[in-house]
């Protein structure tokens, strides 16, 4: 006998509001990895597949402890482990697929086609862990559930891995979250339900109350890391900030569809010996020969000119190597200075500093063995 089922209105706003909340932290989290050192890009992405796929299980089970059975039904502990180990391991593949190796519509697609089977995985194997129920699919739910999921999941990861800027980002989030909520409905609305009152364990069974505890924690954790993650974006792309920058993604300068960084246009007429600086939402330029220094500091990018600090769009291993080599050298894994602007040199046994004239908006600029006999060749010590 078909149980009637339904489900609980509050719980199913707090399951869309973890996806919605994953879905930003993890995709933010990315912005700017394909700038970042192999070793920090595997760790971005990890964390990234964590909180895409952690979201994506803690969606659903939230809204299992808000569906309405007429019968007391448990959650099989294994099973349950593996539908999450499942998300986050799916996810973990599309994320690599856009984040290694050269970024198309084809590897996008691929990679949102491939979250969208992590998220009908997820939903399927948590389905099959309910105990003292049995769940009946409906061949047209099945159709349905299979086509929104692969169709939702691409479309979003093709808005926010389009192009990677705020807007972008913010968008494939709520395309993100819509998709895992819509996938979990639509596949239930194909589900019925059949008691089964004389099952026997065959593991370790959890009760509601049980899971409940387990997913509040997994919530309470997707969303100190949006609280953490959203402080950053807000204050990386407000007025006067570089959308983008924090990550080192090249805000203003953004990769086309192809994953491959645009030009700007005509650079070669009017930018060339110019580096760009964003303020206030537009790309400025100032020649290069009038930049004290450059500087890598965390994910930021940094100017120092004459007039104060600016926020570059483009990583520093971009701005050496787009510079002109006569305007500066590399002091520093995370300095370039312009030689013209250095006023006095010290010497500490391997190391050594590069003064700046006094008021100047870097005082000093640190020299590391590595590069010592470089930079004394351009300062001519």
């Amino acid at each position: 006998m078909l149980l009637e089922h339904g489900h609980n209105h509050l719980l199913m706003a707090a399951a869309l509001t973890i996806a919605l909340m994953s879905g930003f932290t993890g995709l933010s989290l990315t912005r700017g990895a394909s700038t970042m050192g192999l070793a920090q890009r595997k760790l971005v992405v990890t964390m990234s597949a964590l909180s895409l796929g952690t979201g994506i299980w803690s969606m659903h089970f939230v809204a299992m402890l808000g569906m309405i059975l007429p019968v007391e039904f448990y959650f099989d502990a294994l099973i349950t482990l593996i539908s999450a180990l499942v998300a986050i391991l799916l996810t973990g593949i599309a994320l690599l697929l856009v984040h290694f190796g050269k970024r198309t519509r084809v590897r996008i697609t691929l990679a949102g086609i491939c979250l969208g089977i992590g998220v009908l995985a997820m939903h399927y194997i948590g389905m099959s862990g309910i105990q003292m129920v049995r769940p009946v699919y409906s061949g047209r739910g099945l159709v349905e559930a299979v086509a929104a999921s692969l169709v939702l999941c691409a479309a979003s990861f093709r808005v926010c891995y389009g192009k990677r800027d705020s807007r972008n980002i913010l968008i494939g989030t709520v395309g993100f979250g819509l998709s895992v909520f819509a996938v979990h409905f639509i596949a239930m609305a194909g589900t019925q339900f059949i008691a089964v009152p004389d099952a026997e364990p065959s593991g370790v069974w959890m009760s509601k109350a049980v899971m409940a505890l387990c997913v509040a924690l997994a919530a309470f954790v997707i969303c100190g890391s949006f609280l953490l993650v959203g402080v950053t974006f807000v204050t990386t792309s407000g007025p006067g900030a570089v959308s983008g920058t924090m990550s080192g993604e090249r805000s203003g300068f953004a990769d086309g569809p192809e994953g491959q960084p645009c030009e700007p246009a005509s650079r070669a007429d009017h930018s060339a010996g110019k580096l760009p600086y964003e303020k206030h939402g537009r790309i400025h330029f100032i020649p290069e020969k009038d930049v004290l220094a450059v500087r890598a500091e965390g994910r930021y990018t940094l100017l120092y000119h004459p007039s104060g600090r600016l926020f570059c769009p483009w990583s520093i291993s971009e701005v050496e190597r787009r510079v002109g080599t006569e305007n500066f050298v590399k002091c520093h894994r995370s300095y370039l200075v312009n030689p013209r602007h250095v006023v006095s040199f010290e010497r500490k046994k391997d190391t050594g500093i590069c003064h700046f004239e006094q008021g100047a908006p870097l005082d000093i600029a640190p020299v590391s063995r590595s590069f010592l006999k470089a930079v004394r060749e351009r300062l001519g010590v």
